[in-house]
């Protein structure tokens, strides 16, 4: 008996594979999505510090909108709450020395904002150049983790994995948001050209896009094909161009950073001392049990390099920075911590920047950037504006305090400060940035616009020592630099210290949980980029624009599809 094989007629769609997809890989299977968000947000972790992979963020990005495209909102959100747990588990497992329950807690709700972009993006890809507005909502999405809640959490926003890529330069036009619209919109464009690739796509080469195929008409049985040739169109041609369009975009977005303006040097420079005293602790207790360890391992630096510098060992600094916290004692309320930064700046002859947690009233503190000068003593200061949640102070301190004995550890409630950090520090005047802060655009932003240079990011990252953020934050570090054009000079308690150009290289830098100490030549610019003259505009511009992508997508439906295609697992998809 002579089998009977159905085939389509010529010009029929190709076949529908099980998952409801016209054959190639099951993009359209949950199980499928689900492993390919996944690896896109270990992807997206894979490019952060301390490894810093960056070129691997365009390919993360580009599988994470591969998995989400096509999908029903609802299902596109779980999708996007999973590839934030993918991105985030590793990315802030730094949290865990607070607690693992810590760490759970906060990259759950991070994922909350992943879910959203998903769910939006999911809807804007049925429009024509969506590319552009999943790209423009990533940037919505990294806004809203800034301010929300208890004042928001920028880390691992996609542009700090970028500190030194072919990306960066676009952070001196539109700062870091336009960073990250930068690399997830070469992503999207790689995804766009996936989407076009036989075998990868699901469906005929030759069309716009991700379009499913409509059901296959029902195949009438034949005999098997005789040595008769059945003609066949080749599509070769037609696919070539839709391939390659994405492509090219995916090329020239890197590219065009290239022409992006950049202030060059203006031969000025200030000669800068740097110490990194370290703490005796670990993990929650950094500071250890015995009181001014820390006062002593910095001010016993100050004087070493005093001695350094009358033996010829160093040359003679202009200013010298401390970490933040390099005194664990208050020096307004402690007469023997007072002498004793006293007689080491004295010792070292020029001004130095301290770092103090300091009393404000009977109840609470404020996180101070400090200028000492050796003759007339303590003088201006900075007050931490950016405070972090649970750290230096406690929301709904009530109930949190009632649940968990560990947030007692905070103690005294801090306050914010009110001014940007510019002070004059001997010959020139520094921005300064403490810790936290390096992470908001506005606050560094603000400081720059005083006309303050270089940047002295003062920082304590003891609790999280050998972990993956002082890495993390060090390529903050090197984004502000081109970002406003400013050197930076980060002083770390344990780890790490550097110094950064307004290029963003960085050209020293300490281990950690040592005691370090340098003299620097930095740079001192002036000029302004467009990225600080213009502020938040391009970030509230494609907020905008995402927003209104959105907004697009429900008054297109009512007028119905341009070319509707019918999907068997999910839904109707437009025309890309």
């Amino acid at each position: 008996m002579v089998q009977e094989k159905t085939v389509p007629p010529p010009g029929a769609p190709p076949a529908a594979s099980r998952d409801g997809a016209p054959g190639g890989p099951r993009w359209r299977d949950p199980l499928g999505r689900t492993a390919a968000v996944v690896a896109g947000g270990l992807l997206l972790f894979l490019a952060f510090p301390p490894l810093g992979l960056w070129f691997l963020a365009p390919l993360g990005a580009a599988l994470v909108i591969r998995a989400v495209h096509g999908a029903r909102p609802r299902r596109a959100a779980w999708l996007g709450f999973a590839g934030g747990l993918a991105f985030l588990g590793p990315g802030l497992h730094w949290v865990t020395p607070i607690g693992v329950d810590a760490w759970l807690g906060l990259i759950a709700l991070e994922s909350l904002f992943y879910a959203a972009w998903a769910a939006g993006t999911a809807l804007v890809v049925r429009l024509p150049l969506w590319p552009l507005w999943g790209a423009a909502l990533w940037v919505a999405m990294e806004w809203a983790r800034g301010v929300f809640p208890f004042g928001g959490f920028p880390w691992a926003r996609v542009a700090f994995s970028q500190g030194e890529s072919v990306f960066t330069p676009y952070a001196a036009l539109g700062g870091a948001p336009l960073v990250s619209f930068a690399t997830v919109l070469c992503g999207g464009l790689l995804a766009l050209a996936s989407l076009r690739t036989p075998g990868l796509r699901g469906g005929s080469p030759g069309r716009r896009g991700l379009e499913a195929a409509p059901p296959a008409p029902r195949a009438e049985p034949v005999p098997a094909p005789s040595a008769e040739r059945l003609p066949v169109r080749s599509s070769a041609r037609a696919a070539a161009l839709p391939i390659a369009l994405p492509l090219a975009g995916a090329l020239a977005v890197p590219a065009a950073a290239l022409a992006v303006p950049r202030p060059g040097d203006e031969g000025r420079s200030v000669t800068v001392g740097v110490i990194q005293g370290n703490v005796p602790g670990r993990g929650m207790t950094p500071l250890g049990d015995e009181p001014a360890v820390v006062l002593r391992n910095h001010t016993g630096k100050l004087h070493e390099m005093a001695r350094a510098v009358r033996e010829g060992a160093m040359a003679r600094p202009d200013v010298v920075v401390l970490p933040e916290n390099s005194t664990d004692i208050d020096p307004y309320r402690s007469e023997t911590a007072r002498a004793e930064i006293d007689a080491a700046v004295r010792d070292v002859g020029v001004p130095v920047l301290v770092g103090a947690v300091v009393g404000v009233g009977e109840k609470h503190r404020a996180t101070r950037s400090l200028v000492w000068d050796p003759v007339t003593g303590p003088g201006a200061y900075y007050d931490k504006q950016k405070l972090v949640p649970f750290g230096e102070f406690t929301p709904m301190q009530d109930l949190v305090l009632a649940l968990f004995e560990r947030a007692g550890l905070v103690g005294k409630q801090s306050v914010p400060g009110t001014r940007d950090g510019d002070l004059r520090l001997g010959p020139v005047t520094v921005g300064a940035v403490n810790c936290y802060e390096v992470a908001f655009d506005g606050v560094v932003r603000g400081t720059v616009r005083t006309g303050a240079s270089p940047l002295v990011v003062q920082t304590n990252n003891a609790t999280y020592a050998l972990t993956g953020l002082p890495a993390q934050q060090l390529a903050m570090s090197q984004l502000r630099a081109v970002e406003h054009n400013r050197a930076v000079v980060t002083a770390a308690i344990t780890g790490i210290s550097a110094s950064v150009t307004p290029e963003g290289k960085v050209v020293w830098q300490t281990r950690e949980l040592v005691q370090d100490m340098a003299v620097l030549e930095i740079p001192v610019r002036t000029r302004t980029t467009v990225a600080t003259r213009v502020g938040a505009l391009p970030e509230w511009a494609l907020i905008l624009v995402g927003t209104a992508a959105l907004a697009a997508v429900p008054v297109l439906r009512r007028r119905g599809p341009a070319r509707p295609v019918t999907r068997s697992d999910d839904q109707q998809v437009g025309d890309v």
